[in-house]
């Protein structure tokens, strides 16, 4: 009968050391499940904020070419081939199902690749007058067909701003004025004008919206404004 008491007891004990390791096994893998998928959302943060051209729409089978010049849907594709750094953010009008990359500066590669921050006004998700170029004959073709009241995104890594035009003005090339910053935050889109003039465009079309959500604003440096009209 001892021997017996003392095998039962054995197998109790060895029961509930396994019973252990298995309550253990669970929780170890629950938690490495967890940091993994943790992990993994890190992941894909950094990759974001390291590479917003990782979450942009505005690549070659989504973009609508039915308005573009065939001269502008040439210089696109050829700048595909090119290396750009990554975009400081994505301009995107819901209205004219607009969503392009918004690269640094206005030359003509940069312009046919996207559209572009003109140097010396507010960047992106920070204070300022936030002004951006683009080809009337190709992404920026499409603002013939937006006006006062509609809504403009511009979506950083960190951030998404919500601007509501406020008026449309055309303006000749060499008037910076539009640029300057006006109180509290707001965006100015720039493009040749008129949309379907042959030549260097005589006018420029102007853009102005203000941000719409002012108290998540970030604030930052203002800068003074200088225009680098896009040349088609």
């Amino acid at each position: 009968m001892k021997i017996v008491s003392l095998t039962q007891r054995l197998l109790f004990v060895i029961g509930v050391l396994l019973l252990g390791i298995y309550v253990g096994a669970q929780i170890h893998r629950r938690i490495t499940s967890r940091a993994e998928l943790l992990r993994f959302e890190k992941l894909q943060q950094d990759s974001r904020a390291e590479k917003p051209e990782n979450w942009l729409l505005a690549s070659e089978h989504n973009i609508d070419f039915c308005e573009w010049s065939q001269k502008r849907i040439e210089a696109y594709r050829t700048s595909l081939a090119e290396h750009f750094n990554a975009p400081l953010a994505v301009l995107r009008i819901a209205k004219v199902h607009l969503e392009v990359p918004v690269l640094e500066g206005t030359d003509d590669l940069t312009l046919n690749r996207g559209v572009g921050h003109i140097q010396g006004t507010g960047r992106p998700g920070e204070e300022g007058n936030v002004g951006i170029a683009g080809h009337r004959d190709g992404f920026f073709r499409v603002l013939k067909d937006i006006g006062p009241g509609d809504e403009i995104e511009l979506v950083t890594p960190n951030r998404k701003d919500v601007y509501r035009v406020s008026q449309i003005v055309l303006v000749r090339p060499s008037d910076v004025s539009v640029l300057e910053a006006r109180p509290g935050r707001s965006l100015t889109l720039v493009t040749c004008y008129p949309f379907y003039f042959i030549g260097s465009a005589p006018q420029r079309y102007i853009v102005q919206a203000s941000l719409t959500n002012p108290d998540d604003s970030v604030i930052g440096s203002r800068t003074e404004s200088r225009l680098h009209s896009p040349q088609q």
